[in-house]
């Protein structure tokens, strides 16, 4: 077994210490004898350290001003750029992504610091008229206090820095747990900021499990907000706590995205977009196309090419440049998937493509399944309703536009969606019927800008939108203030 010689720290209030609580060894999704990187673990008390190091930190950041806040993460925004080759590589060797996504990744994430540096310069509320003379009446925006950010493995990179960015410029004091999948893409983050001259203890790294780790992050007194994503039963979780302790939360949760193909729709574009949406990332996004629902009248057609283009795809460590798939994470989500696929199987829906587990060419040792594609799926079994976080699409057949739409609002999930057609009119009628927080025209269900809200409705999300301005204002409470500038000359009719 190859092993990872650099046993990786903790930064807790400005500097790298050693956990306490043993190490975690990172293994290679795509090859399981190589250990990519190991990490001390933080102990309960030194989980208490650095909540207690934020907490110590935040008010002399709080009144730091924001454009200097803001210099602080376009500089880390600099030292990223300058580092994205490292980053890339080590991301996609630690998820098992395509290295191209990798690198895409990166950029979003460097996105996000540049929108969110610009944003120090309009952390701004309004002004309204009052009912008096000589009275102004105005909002303002003000810090949490210490925040907690809790990040998963499918997107290292970006779902830190679409939280960790907004939470520094508006003000509040961070300690962030990643991921034990892929710790090393936030050992990257943080030193980016450090390097950049944040002051101690105002972001504060911390790797170990989710049960020890994260539970105090979330039950801690000195925690004033919690930013999560992840599963839904976690999700619930955090949001049972976080009602009974009056902390202020968001959670980014799952998805059953649905892709429509109406029969006008540029079906060359179609076909690019659902299998970029179906099988990117191995499937590994909340936001990825889980559900094809194609008028019947092109479905044959249609689904034939899906499954040519499925079964074209190279599945293979993600490093490797000529590689369209890579591994999913871990042997569970191994299991999970082989799961939906013996489901899918029982069911009696047609297999189209893939439906196994990938081993030649020294594959057994990673965690590959072949892009699987399931026709006639039915749109109540649990091959349609679950998420699958893996790369198996199900086709599910309507009869018309009305009957597409019923179908795709049929889940309990309301994250991202999309439609292929050349009916403008169709299509916004589409973005007008469907019970999603994002949908995609003629484009895939997949990403978003740092620019525009990401979320979802229904069971994909809690609390306020991320990115843009609404993932700034989540890390602010509201402040209104009435000023009378009569100098008491007169009584107030104010009641």
């Amino acid at each position: 077994m190859a092993t990872a010689t650099a046993v990786y720290k903790n930064f807790i209030n400005g500097k790298w210490v050693d956990g306490q609580a043993g190490e975690l060894q990172v293994l290679n999704p795509a090859n399981q004898d190589e250990v990519l990187s190991r990490f001390s673990m933080v102990s309960t008390e030194q989980t208490h350290e650095a909540l207690q190091a934020a907490q110590d930190a935040f008010q002399g950041w709080r009144r730091t001003s924001p454009p200097q806040r803001a210099r602080i993460v376009r500089k880390a925004l600099q030292l990223a750029e300058e580092r994205e080759d490292q980053i890339a590589r080590d991301m996609s060797l630690e998820a098992g992504k395509v290295l191209s996504d990798a690198r895409g990744e990166v950029i979003k994430g460097c996105n996000l610091l540049e929108f969110y540096s610009g944003e120090g310069l309009r952390l701004i509320g309004d002004a309204a008229p009052s009912e008096l003379g000589n009275n102004l009446l105005f909002t303002k925006r003000e810090p949490l206090g210490a925040v907690s950010i809790i990040t998963p493995w499918n997107f290292p990179w970006a779902i830190p820095c679409w939280k960790i960015a907004p939470a520094l410029v508006a003000g509040n004091s961070v300690v962030f747990k990643p991921a034990s999948f892929t710790p090393l893409s936030a050992y990257h983050l943080a030193k980016c900021f450090e390097d950049a001259g944040l002051p101690p203890g105002v972001l504060n790294l911390v790797v170990g499990s989710g049960r020890k780790v994260g539970n105090e992050l979330i039950h801690a007194d000195k925690v004033c907000g919690i930013s999560f994503t992840g599963s839904n039963e976690v999700g619930k979780q955090i949001e049972q706590a976080a009602m009974e302790t009056g902390k202020k939360l968001c959670c980014e949760l799952g998805g059953k995205n649905p892709c429509v193909v109406m029969a006008d729709a540029d079906l060359d574009s179609a076909l690019a977009g659902v299998l970029k949406g179906a099988f990117g990332a191995s499937g590994q996004r909340c936001t990825a196309t889980s559900r094809l629902i194609v008028e019947e009248s092109i479905a044959d057609e249609f689904a034939a090419r899906v499954a040519e283009g499925a079964n074209a795809l190279k599945v293979g460590p993600g490093i490797n440049d000529d590689v369209d798939m890579g591994p999913v994470i871990d042997q569970s989500q191994l299991d999970t998937v082989l799961g939906f696929i013996e489901s899918g199987n029982k069911d009696g829906f047609k297999l189209l493509a893939g439906g196994e587990r990938v081993t030649e060419n020294g594959m057994d040792k990673g965690f590959f399944v072949r892009p699987t594609v399931f026709d006639h799926v039915d749109q109540n079994s649990y091959l349609a309703q679950e998420e699958v976080f893996g790369p198996v699409l199900s086709i599910i057949r309507a009869k018309n536009y009305e009957e597409a739409i019923e179908m795709s609002n049929n889940t309990k999930y309301g994250l991202s969606s999309s439609i292929y057609t050349r009916d403008i009119n169709q299509a916004m009628k589409f973005s007008d019927d469907i019970e999603a927080g994002m949908v995609h025209i003629n484009s895939p269900t997949l990403g978003g800008e740092a620019q525009v809200p990401f979320g979802g409705i229904k069971a994909s999300g809690i609390g306020d939108r991320e990115m843009a301005k609404e993932g700034l204002h989540f890390f602010t409470e509201l402040k209104t203030v009435f000023l009378d500038y009569t100098g008491g000359a007169r009584k107030s009719n104010i009641y």
